[in-house]
């Protein structure tokens, strides 16, 4: 099972797993980080708006958020909203974060991991492995295959 596990990532190279290794400041909730000017780490709950945070992303070191449910996919809107706004720090999807959806969240700009159950590296490494090329653009900025053939 993945504790600590490593491969191509985001934005920084790195696919990490945080399981009990918590961030160096705990994340806050988005009413807390708006009212708190010195918070570098906010918890996005499903439904609050990515939007919010836009005017703090140079600050932020780290933006965790929640999937309640593995079939909620308003998570996927938030990465991919603030990543294409510039954010560079950590972003962790936390929650009912299955391995077949890794891949996916890789390509909205998750880097950070913090499912409820464990992963299995090699279930986890066929699922990273499975597709050559993509077939549209996302935030991980990867060339679409219909781009690679007419450039």
């Amino acid at each position: 099972m993945v504790d600590a596990f490593t491969t191509e990532g985001v934005v920084d190279n790195a696919l990490r797993f945080r399981n009990d290794e918590p961030h160096e400041e705990p994340a806050v909730t988005l009413d807390a980080f708006l009212d708190q000017s010195n918070a570098t780490a906010v918890r996005l709950e499903t439904g609050e708006d990515a939007r919010a945070l836009l005017p703090y992303l140079d600050r932020l070191q780290l933006v965790e958020v929640s999937f309640p449910k593995f079939r909620d996919g308003r998570g996927y809107s938030a990465a991919r909203i603030l990543r294409e706004e510039g954010y560079t720090g950590e972003l962790r999807a936390q929650g009912d974060v299955l391995v077949d959806q890794i891949p996916y969240m890789r390509r909205c700009g998750f880097d950070s991991f913090a499912p409820d159950r464990p992963v299995d590296e090699a279930v986890l490494t066929r699922a990273l492995d499975r597709y050559d090329h993509v077939y549209q653009g996302a935030a991980d900025g990867r060339m679409p295959v219909w781009e690679l053939r007419h450039g």
